[in-house]
């Protein structure tokens, strides 16, 4: 039997994802350096741990060649389970963002002010690791660390990252002062929402199970009167045991609304999941509103 050949990325694309790397880690880098470092503003993980020992030790060595030291042996020892192209785009990615910061070392802060510098700071932070990681690369190398700790220790990768958090923002209100510290707080707040919303996409869509006795008047309902295409699903009633068609949708955000409508029109016994998706491709799916 021969083994599957895996299609390889074109030349194109490859480019393209690198572009938009290197966009992003120059965005994370005007953030870090015309924003928070200015006004002694942090951000989680190893970006945070990296902007208070530049702080401490500013002439021993660059807060650019920080990121990079810090980050490589996570990179290194996380390499089976984040994988050689995740890998080589994230140090990729790390080393545009020391190379790029490095170059805005003496540029003038565009603010003085902590709550714009907060806020402005947060955003652009989160648009430019958001493309990393969209991308395929990553600029901080904390979930790597703890995927590999948490299959020794009894923590989630989530928890033992809000742990490393805790400890850096409270490193920070004894370096810089528990002002500053509340301001590093919101700014990893502001960076995190807009990392989820790059990765995501601004067009918010939603995964919809219906399961109903006239499955086939909701479905076509939904194809012409939301123009959305569905998929039946076979399903089993695990009270009754009986056999039923769960119908499968996707649609906006601002089509919830209506598709409910449209459902408990036909069948007001029905029974609808709604759900967050990530991502959605592929079927020629559109976001008209009808």
């Amino acid at each position: 039997m021969s083994k599957k050949q895996h299609k390889k990325e074109s030349l194109g694309h490859l480019l393209y994802r690198l572009i938009m790397i290197v966009f992003g880690a120059g965005l994370a880098a005007v953030s870090i350096e015309l924003f928070l470092i200015p006004n002694q503003i942090i951000d989680g993980g190893i970006i945070g741990i990296s902007l208070i020992v530049d702080y401490l030790t500013p002439s021993w060595i660059s807060f650019a060649m920080l990121v990079v030291i810090l980050n490589l042996p996570f990179m290194y020892f996380g390499y089976k389970q984040i994988g050689k192209t995740f890998m080589i785009s994230s140090i990729f990615g790390i080393i545009c963002l020391a190379l790029i910061e490095s170059t805005l070392h003496h540029v003038k802060p565009f603010t003085n002010e902590p709550i714009l510098a907060t806020v402005f700071g947060g955003l652009i932070l989160g648009i430019g690791v958001g493309l990393v990681i969209r991308h395929g690369g990553s600029l901080d190398g904390t979930e790597i660390m703890g995927i590999l700790l948490t299959k020794k220790l009894p923590f989630s990768v989530g928890e033992f990252v809000m742990f490393i958090n805790i400890f850096i923002f409270g490193w920070a209100a004894f370096v810089f002062g528990v002002e500053q510290a509340m301001y590093s707080v919101m700014a990893y707040y502001i960076a995190f929402k807009t990392i989820d919303t790059v990765i995501q996409g601004l067009d918010e869509t939603k995964a919809v199970l219906i399961v109903s006795d006239f499955y086939e008047d909701v479905s076509d309902a939904i194809l012409h009167r939301l123009g959305r295409g569905t998929t039946k699903l076979a399903g089993k009633g695990g009270y009754t045991d009986n056999e039923k068609e769960v119908i499968y949708a996707v649609i906006t955000r601002l089509e919830v609304t209506k598709l409910k409508s449209i459902v408990h029109e036909i069948d007001p016994n029905a029974f609808i999941t709604i759900m967050n998706t990530q991502e959605t491709k592929g079927a020629k799916f559109k976001s008209a509103i009808h």
